[in-house]
């Protein structure tokens, strides 16, 4: 879903309200926002740069928000918070942690 420029406004202070939420609830890892004005690119493992990104990930939207959670299920939830702040659906992942480092 594409937010109008009238819109902006009230969705930012609702996304800044469940960051100060978050925080509050001491879960917050780290949270922005893609620069789209930077464009992406691919450094493979010899250092060669090719401009571009994976074909899957062409067309990302918005940002990035870390949450450190007990439970895929709080995930959910919070999820769902971020998304009715944002006015769009949110996708969950979790991190594999490695236990080495």
């Amino acid at each position: 879903m594409v937010v109008s420029q009238e819109e902006l406004p009230a969705v930012a202070d609702a996304a800044h309200a469940v960051v100060r939420e978050a925080k509050d609830a001491g879960v917050w890892v780290f949270g922005g926002g893609i620069d789209e004005s930077v464009p992406p690119v691919m450094v493979d493992g010899d250092g060669t740069v090719t401009e571009g990104t994976y074909p899957q990930t062409r067309r990302i939207e918005g940002g990035y928000t870390v949450l450190e959670l007990p439970s895929h299920e709080a995930a959910r939830e919070w999820a769902a918070k971020i998304a009715a702040a944002c006015r769009c659906a949110q996708e969950v992942r979790a991190f594999q942690y490695d236990p080495a480092s």
